[in-house]
């Protein structure tokens, strides 16, 4: 055995957002469940690998209402992590690759030949789309906190509870209530670029990430209040990078930071286009550090 069906599914009209494509929190609960099944079939479990440190999407075509998916999954010992878990999602009517995750554990080093013979009915060479292109593949520094980051240029784009339906199996919030605070949020952070909504509108443009990196630094429960501080981090000719702080608000403490490359895309073309011209200039004037 080497790589392992992990999921069938399907995309519900009611997951798809303004562009009229999946929306990637529900990227993320596909792997969520990918990833379920994959520790069941192979045995891994946090005793051996310790916790998740990081989950690193790519997106590589768009899926639409009524697309079948599939998630196939392994483990790449010649990943970036000591230990990496790749799924692969594809849009099963058309065959063609959609998406790809990477997920990084960081067990004891001496540990690795035992995790190689353990796991060596599960393991694959690290597929090359899934490696992490705009975002490097450790995890954030989670050393920050919600004063600092509004005194150094980052603003507050969302605020929300996590209510009963955002917890998952273990009893704290999952990657997709992670991602909606920041996907609810990320059109208040894009008003600060050259493409605002009434630019996106006027030509026919969207809101498109690119590449994701979510790294959870505490648990959330069901109850806690939360708020998103993002900031920029880097701009290019066609794409712009930026973070995301997703903070429980009565404590202040860091829950979660998500790491996007973002672009417009043309919505009747389908394709990425270039950046305004002041656009990297003006977004390189507002980084964070």
């Amino acid at each position: 055995m080497t790589i392992q069906e992990t999921l069938y599914s399907f995309v519900n009209r009611w997951e798809c957002d303004e562009n009229d494509h999946l929306n990637v929190q529900f990227y993320f609960s596909r792997f969520d469940e990918a990833d379920r099944q994959f520790r069941l079939i192979s045995g891994l479990n946090e005793t051996l690998v310790g916790a998740r440190r990081v989950r690193h999407v790519r997106y590589h075509r768009e899926l639409r209402t009524g697309d079948l998916i599939t998630v196939q999954s392994c483990i790449a010992f010649d990943g970036p992590h000591m230990l990496t878990v790749v799924h692969e999602m594809r849009n099963a009517g058309a065959g063609t690759l959609v998406a790809t995750a990477v997920d990084g554990y960081e067990p004891s080093a001496n540990s690795a030949k035992v995790l190689r013979q353990r796991f060596k009915d599960f393991q694959c060479p690290m597929i090359a789309e899934a490696t992490p292109r705009g975002i490097p593949s450790s995890p954030f520094a989670l050393r920050t906190n919600l004063a600092g980051l509004l005194s150094n240029g980052a603003e507050i784009c969302f605020r929300g509870t996590v209510l009963p339906r955002d917890i998952g199996v273990d009893g704290k919030a999952d990657d997709r209530y992670a991602l909606s605070c920041c996907t609810d949020g990320v059109a208040h952070v894009w008003q600060r670029t050259p493409m605002t909504h009434a630019f996106l509108t006027e030509n026919g443009y969207g809101r498109v990430a690119v590449e994701m990196k979510l790294t959870w630094a505490t648990p959330l429960k069901s109850g806690d209040t939360v708020v998103v501080a993002t900031g920029f981090t880097g701009a290019g000719s066609r794409t712009f990078n930026m973070r995301h702080h997703v903070f429980e608000s009565r404590t202040g403490r860091l829950a979660a930071t998500l790491d996007v490359v973002a672009l417009t895309m043309d919505l009747t073309t389908r394709k990425a286009v270039e950046l305004p011209a002041d656009a990297q200039q003006r977004i390189n004037k507002m980084l964070i550090d």
